[in-house]
């Protein structure tokens, strides 16, 4: 089995390393180990046809990456995505980012600063889910409590009840404790507990 590094245009890319194996056929796979990406290959291809594969499983895992772990500006893009189409685009946050230190909470605001938190555990979760928590959070930049007021500005998005409700189970298997929306918590946080309230 060879080794070959597949030369790339950009630093940020990841190291790809191809194994040829004669036993290999007809498959071509792909996944990822530490900071690189092995591509496992039949023998028997040819350099443009090792090539064109290498180059489309390299992307499938690049895509699958970013879905697993989206970064934080594609989340800031998300956000003003989302105030613009459910808030009139008056949220509008100073930064907007994934932290790893909120174990009870699904996300976070600071309406003074203008700063969002999104827990990482909401990473692999369905866009839905994570637009819904990103919503919440903006909604608190216009409306810090859990009142009325602030609940009118979500009613325009289609999933609301359905994230809620998701977010309540994942909740519920962690074994996370459970409170309503108003009781408890902070103005501008969303805790695993206010899925449901």
């Amino acid at each position: 089995m060879g080794e070959q590094p597949l030369t790339v245009d950009s630093a940020a890319e990841p190291a790809v390393e191809i194994r040829r194996s004669a036993r290999r056929r007809r498959t071509v796979s792909a996944y990822r180990e530490g900071d690189r990406i092995i591509v496992l290959v039949p023998a028997r291809l040819t350099k443009v046809q090792e090539r064109t594969l290498v180059a489309e499983m390299v992307s499938k895992i690049q895509a699958r990456d970013q879905r697993l772990k989206p970064s934080d500006s594609r989340l800031a893009g998300r956000a003003e995505a989302l105030s613009a189409r459910y808030l009139g685009g008056l949220a509008r946050p100073t930064s907007v980012r994934w932290v790893s230190n909120q174990r009870t909470r699904w996300g976070s605001c600071t309406p003074m600063d203008g700063t969002i938190r999104l827990s990482h555990r909401l990473q692999g979760m369905p866009e839905w889910v994570v637009d819904y928590v990103l919503l919440h959070e903006l909604a608190h930049l216009l409306q810090p409590g859990h009142g009325k007021s602030f609940w009118s500005l979500l009613d325009g998005y289609p999933h609301l009840a359905r994230a809620r409700g998701f977010l309540e189970g994942v909740a519920h298997a962690d074994g996370l404790p459970t409170q309503d929306a108003d009781d408890g918590a902070e103005s501008g946080d969303i805790g695993a507990g206010e899925a449901s309230g």
